[in-house]
């Protein structure tokens, strides 16, 4: 058999070459998986071995002799490295530009970052230092504080980094005195346990602090002003000396046939604040369309009522009609028909609202308000007996600006409901389990805890519905149920959430505008609203009424009447 010649036979060398390659190919992807997969490596540590890994990568790919399946390895992994490093970069790009970090920050030794970190922690000694009444070392610390403030601020206005010649002095007197803070016992741990008594103490008197405004800011809400005193008991006084005003009204018959003429547009108000009432009349006459066809029911009670009638004799309310009445005269309102009336007259309902001590004080200072005790709060439940002739009717409370024409909430539609009203469940108000006790079977198995509260204030009311379905009946049942304040607190919001449960109709938001009493108010909200309600303790007529918001009230009296300036009312 004959031979091939021998320059034909495939070097051994070669062969041998070739597998010792594909070897350390094969090793470099493996050892570029595991450094990929291992967080714990440094990062500096990572980043040689990767830039070896590269470069030898990069030969491989060169070399002719290596098979095209390890060169597209070794491509594959170039191309991952590339990949990492580009990342890396991105994400330290990233870093610096969110912290605006400077070249001296990330220097080893740069002088401004050590001063930073003694002023720092030279703050935290002051703290602690003033606490073990140690105030001599304090005050050290604070003067050294400021020396190093003034170096960096020098710094910054010559937009120069610090030397270390200029900062020497500053951080070895800084260090010293760290020093001595440790010495003092001034460590982590020391500083931890101070600062943790020294924040619950404050806590404690944040607490004391914000009980006692609540408490002073509802006394406040709570007191009548002196002018406003003033302008009842000067009306007062008007009232029975001038014997030509009572004689003007008995004059005007025309009143008595526009009271129940369901062609008009008829408003009720309940209160006992001449000043608020007439704002209220006020703004709804010369911001609507039709005054002369607009008539004002109004409620007060006896103290108030010759007050209330002579000042809206004396003033002309731009043909607006305006009627006055006191619920004394209501022969019906009695504590055999009123559940509400007889609660109020027992003396241990009239301690828990004055004073709260049969619940040792847990019931919040707001829900003990006395004025829940008048009857002008709960008369609102009762529009169909005052109004027997009337169909349909709006209600406006006394704390309420009306900036807009209401004669459209007439023909609004109700969809057979009793009560137009917008709800308050969307923004900072609550839904039903915020007012009422769903601990109670008899509330949990009535109510939806989530259902859509809504908002006395501005409520159209169909009296034809509210007689066909009995909501005084309604309300008489959950008062009785709730004889012993279990099934909610106080106030007249929850009986009626409960009332009206199921036949209250949404209106637009924008008819009835809250919060102005007490919190910020979408400027846009309050330039569209229609009525604006100041709701809450901070009433515009008080000295503690949210000053922005007082303007909107205030153009709606003439500060200029002569009985105003008497009593001096601003």
């Amino acid at each position: 058999m004959r031979r091939r010649p021998s320059d034909f036979r495939r070097p051994v060398r070669r062969r041998f070459s070739n597998v010792f390659w594909l070897t350390l190919c094969g090793l470099a992807v493996l050892l570029l998986i595991v450094l990929l997969s291992r967080e714990s490596l440094p990062e500096s540590g990572s980043a040689l071995i990767k830039l070896f890994l590269a470069s030898h990568l990069q030969e491989c790919i060169s070399w002719d002799f290596i098979p095209t399946l390890v060169k597209r390895l070794c491509y594959y992994d170039l191309l991952a490295i590339q990949k990492d490093f580009i990342q890396r970069s991105y994400r330290h790009d990233r870093i610096r530009e969110g912290l605006n970090v400077t070249e001296e920050m990330l220097s080893p030794d740069s002088v401004a970052r050590q001063l930073i970190e003694q002023i720092s922690l030279a703050k935290a000694f002051v703290v602690i230092s003033k606490e073990s009444n140690n105030l001599q070392f304090a005050w050290e610390l604070s003067a050294q504080i400021r020396n190093s403030q003034i170096l960096l601020s020098n710094a910054a206005l010559r937009r120069a980094p610090l030397t270390t010649t200029e900062a020497e002095t500053a951080i070895r007197d800084m260090a010293l005195l760290l020093f001595q803070a440790q010495h003092l016992h001034y460590d982590s741990s020391t500083m931890i346990m101070r600062l943790k008594a020294r924040i619950q103490g404050l806590e404690e008197q944040m607490n004391s602090v914000s009980e006692k405004s609540s408490k002073y800011g509802q006394i406040a809400a709570e007191e009548i002003p002196k002018s406003l005193y003033c302008l009842g008991i000067s009306l007062t006084t008007e009232w029975f000396r001038n014997s030509n005003i009572q004689q003007e009204l008995k004059e005007k018959k025309q009143i008595a046939a526009k009271l129940s003429d369901n062609n008009l547009y008829h408003f009720c108000v309940f209160s006992d604040n001449i000043l608020a009432t007439s704002v209220v009349v006020n703004s709804t006459s010369l911001n609507s369309k039709y005054p002369d066809t607009v008539v004002f029911h109004l409620v007060t009670d006896e103290v108030n009522y010759a007050a209330m009638k002579a000042w809206f004799s004396l003033n002309s309310f731009n043909g607006v009609t305006v009627d006055v009445r006191k619920f004394e005269d209501f022969t019906w309102l009695n504590a055999s028909y009123v559940p509400v009336l007889k609660q109020l007259q027992d003396s241990d309902t009239q301690n828990y609202y004055f004073s709260g001590n049969n619940d040792n004080g847990k019931t919040p200072i707001k829900f003990r308000n006395p004025k829940y005790l008048s009857m002008l709060n709960h008369l609102r439940f009762y529009i169909p007996e005052v109004f027997p002739a009337l169909k349909k009717l709006v209600f406006l409370d006394d704390d309420v600006v009306v900036q807009k024409d209401l004669s459209a909430l007439f023909s609004k539609d109700l969809n057979g409901n009793v009560n137009g009203a917008v709800e308050t469940c969307m923004e900072t108000f609550h839904r039903y389990h915020k007012y009422l006790n769903y601990s109670h079977p008899l509330i949990r198995a009535h109510f939806d805890p989530d259902a859509c509260g809504w908002a006395f204030g501005m409520n159209v009311f169909d009296l034809v519905e509210w007689r066909k379905r009995n909501v005084t009946g309604i309300y008489h049942y959950w008062q009785e149920k709730n004889v012993d304040r279990t099934l909610w607190k106080l106030g007249t919001l929850p009986p009626g959430l409960l009332t009206f449960y199921g036949l209250t109709e949404p209106l637009d938001p924008m008819w009835h505008v809250l919060g102005l009493g007490y919190t910020n108010v979408d400027q846009q909200l309050i330039e569209k609203g229609a009525v604006l309600h100041y709701n809450g303790n901070s009433k515009p007529w008080l000295k503690i009424g949210m000053e922005k918001y007082k303007p909107l009230w205030d153009k709606y009296i003439d500060y200029g009447h002569p009985l105003l300036q008497q009593c001096n009312v601003h």
